[in-house]
């Protein structure tokens, strides 16, 4: 009782400026509609990235931008990727053509003009413009990089467009269903979920999780990593081998037929290997036009309290309207959704101040406790819910009957409805005719 009274009131010290922000937006939003005017010399706020991070400041800015200025976000791939639920619909078929939601729903009545997406990717910046790859160019008033990281599947997908993104995700589904020795390397969020999936809706399978630290989940605390090995070794039989940090091929994260060499000399063959490590931040667009703006330790890109680019202490920043959020800033907080959600809310209010001459005065403070929560799938019916803040752990064992994990919500979080998602049923069916 006392973990949940603890996270409910945890969330509840938050709800009160949520819901002032909600109205607010609101309002701005009844506003809007009778005063915006799409002029033929907008400035633009350019917003790189449409995923998790980038989509939330894309719908803060349709709801507040004044005439004068309008949003143009540009993504690569073509449909929105739900990625938190890739290792579920990686082990189990026939949901993973839920997991790209389409854009069209997300500016749903913004007034005309305010809203413009471009599929591409950016390879470069200047001071007044950004480059796709496609040789054309884009000019800004204020810009927002939401670029993410990059993980080869089952983590994220290469392909930018939806059928083929489908068809990824049912090669790994075809690879955990044909072959028996499987290991999974990295004890992440997504290491954890995806041998516990295979586990529990293959229970036939022989299933390794390998992680390198002496805990599973070491960014999250102690109290987390028991209760998952709990459940994995003690319920679902997953053998987990820490301390140990097998050498793999570079740039591959399927394998079949591999051998893993363990620390004590043991080599042991699988008939498959996952690995889930390797994240990347995707900061390579900054690489020329300010290349000390991206840590040498991290490759994050550097950034102030109020998420405007930074730099090394001995350099200045000349550009004052660039910003980042997400997992490509070295922001100090979590990288979550949840977290990126908050610095969207940080970088809204700044644009907004700016736009009317004022200085941006929202500055990012983690609160670790709300946004490095996470609710994590141990299988097809265990939940545990997590927080820690200050020390102070919340750990909430919970069920789930939801093989989809409720993705509808995504959808309608982002403007679509699911029924939608049939059209890619088909679509990806008359491909394989």
């Amino acid at each position: 009782m006392g973990d949940r009274l603890n996270l409910t009131w945890l969330f509840l010290s938050l709800l009160g400026p949520f819901l002032r922000r909600i109205l607010r937006t609101r309002l701005a939003t009844i506003q809007q509609k009778w005063t915006y005017k799409a002029l033929p010399n907008s400035k633009n706020v350019v917003v790189v990235g449409g995923s998790f991070a980038g989509l939330e400041l894309v719908k803060g800015l349709a709801a507040r931008l004044p005439s004068g200025f309008r949003v143009t976000y540009i993504e690569k791939n073509s449909h929105m990727n739900f990625s938190f639920n890739f290792p579920r619909f990686s082990v189990v078929s026939g949901y993973e053509h839920t997991a790209f939601i389409p854009y069209d729903g997300l500016a749903k009545g913004a007034p005309a003009g305010l809203v413009t997406r471009v599929q591409g990717r950016v390879v470069d910046i200047t001071d007044t413009h950004v480059r796709l790859a496609s040789g054309d160019e884009i000019d800004y008033e204020y810009l927002i990089i939401a670029t993410g990281s990059s993980q080869p599947l089952p983590v994220q997908v290469t392909s930018t467009e939806l059928v083929p993104a489908v068809k990824e995700l049912q090669s790994v589904q075809r690879l955990v269903a044909d072959n028996q020795k499987i290991a999974v390397i990295g004890a992440g969020a997504v290491g954890v979920e995806l041998v516990t999936d295979i586990k529990s809706f293959f229970p036939e399978k022989d299933v390794t999780l390998v992680h390198s630290r002496s805990q599973v989940l070491n960014s999250f605390g102690k109290r987390l990593h028991d209760h998952c090995m709990q459940v994995m070794n003690n319920e679902l039989k997953v053998r987990v081998l820490l301390n140990e940090r097998p050498q793999l091929p570079r740039e591959k994260a399927l394998l079949k037929q591999q051998t893993l060499k363990f620390s004590d000399g043991r080599e042991e063959i699988f008939d498959l290997v996952i690995a889930c490590t390797g994240q990347r931040p995707n900061s390579a667009l900054l690489a020329s036009y300010l290349p000390d703006a991206i840590s040498k330790e991290t490759s994050r890109i550097l950034v102030k309290p109020t998420l405007q680019i930074s730099a090394a202490a001995d350099t200045v920043i000349s550009n004052p309207r660039i910003f980042a959020i997400g997992d490509v800033a070295e922001h100090g907080g979590a990288r979550m959704a949840r977290a990126a959600e908050m610095q969207s809310w940080v970088v809204l209010d700044n644009i907004i101040d700016m736009v009317h001459n004022r200085l941006p005065s929202a500055t990012y403070k983690p609160l670790m406790g709300i946004e490095g929560s996470i609710k994590l799938t141990l299988g097809k019916s265990r939940v545990v819910l997590y927080s820690h803040n200050d020390g102070a752990e919340i750990l909430l064992p919970a069920t789930s009957r939801r093989v989809d994990l409720d993705i509808a919500r995504g959808w309608a979080h982002y403007g679509a409805n699911i029924k939608q998602a049939a059209v890619t049923a088909e679509l990806v069916a008359k491909s394989n005719l």
